[in-house]
């Protein structure tokens, strides 16, 4: 990949990963990889971007999201460091570069990049970011395109455990996949769970919609119990109570700004309401972060 092009791509890809408020790239070199032991064999790692999620069998492990490309290798150290058995694949849970950054890189090492066919496609064609306009142009390195893709459900399988793969339409995006490991009861939810000091991100200018990410996070409710342990896209491992809570906060926010849309308010007047004022301060977001979360849901109950 051409410099001037990797550095636009790491760029745009960390804007969606910080929440879209004026992000900068930072230094990966100093980026640290820390793993949490989830049981059985299943691990969440986290640096930075989104989060990885690592089930090692018998024979080779399955990884969740690469982040970005020049966290490879520490990711790669981490990964051989709970298991010397190779990645045999890597799976996107969606298109944004924080989580398909490392896709060529792994690519290359052998693992059988897997995702649902759009996410292909938006990375085959670049995309837009709806709320800033910043491109994000192909992917140069044809081996970053996933090899293995599905529509509704896939199953992986290395020796002793078990992937199970579902797409939940147009939620963060118009190509989420969800991973259950029924055997480590651990999900990992793609970006459709984004936690901490933000704000998840809809994105509205490629299929993301708000009603679709309550209805991802009615699927996770039903699919999880209180022993489960749940790696959302970014921010800390939950369990079920706190993804009941994080789907009750979307509610909260799509009503509201529901309701200034049936008061006939322009998105203009939506943000200058402040209708997350609470929820803000609970979650330690700011001005902006609020303003552009209010703007992709008024976009995307309007269409």
């Amino acid at each position: 990949m051409k410099e001037s092009i990797k550095l636009t791509f790491l760029a745009g890809a960390f804007m969606l990963a910080a929440g879209y408020a004026g992000a900068q790239q930072p230094d990966f070199s100093k980026v640290e990889i820390k793993t949490t032991d989830l049981g059985n064999r299943t691990y969440m790692l986290e640096g930075q971007g989104g989060n990885i999620t690592v089930a090692a069998g018998d024979d080779g492990v399955i990884m969740i999201d690469g982040q970005f490309a020049p966290l490879h290798d520490k990711i790669k150290a981490a990964i051989a460091a709970v298991s010397k058995e190779p990645i045999r694949y890597l799976i996107n849970t969606h298109f944004h570069g924080d989580h398909t950054g490392g896709n060529a890189g792994f690519a290359k090492d052998g693992a059988v990049v897997t995702a649902h066919v759009n996410v292909g496609k938006r990375l085959a064609a670049g995309t837009t970011n709806g709320l800033t306009g910043a491109k994000t142009p192909p992917v140069e390195d044809k081996s970053a395109l996933p090899t293995k893709t599905y529509t509704k459900e896939l199953v992986l399988k290395v020796k002793g455990r078990t992937a199970v793969l579902k797409h939940i339409n147009n939620a963060h995006t118009d190509g989420d996949t969800y991973v259950w490991f029924a055997d480590a009861n651990v999900l990992s939810t793609g970006d459709i769970v984004t936690l901490g000091t933000r704000y998840p991100n809809i994105d509205v200018a490629n299929g993301g919609n708000i009603k679709g990410m309550i209805a991802g996070t009615d699927t996770y409710i039903k699919l999880v119990n209180d022993e489960t342990k749940i790696v959302p896209g970014h921010g800390p491992l939950i369990d079920k109570a706190g993804l009941i809570a994080y789907r009750a906060m979307l509610e909260t926010a799509r009503s509201r700004v529901a309701k200034l849309i049936t008061e006939g308010k322009s998105v203009e007047d939506a943000v200058a309401a402040k209708p997350l004022t609470d929820i803000q301060t609970k979650i330690g977001a700011n001005d902006k972060q609020s303003a552009d979360f209010v703007t992709l849901i008024y976009r995307s109950i309007k269409g």
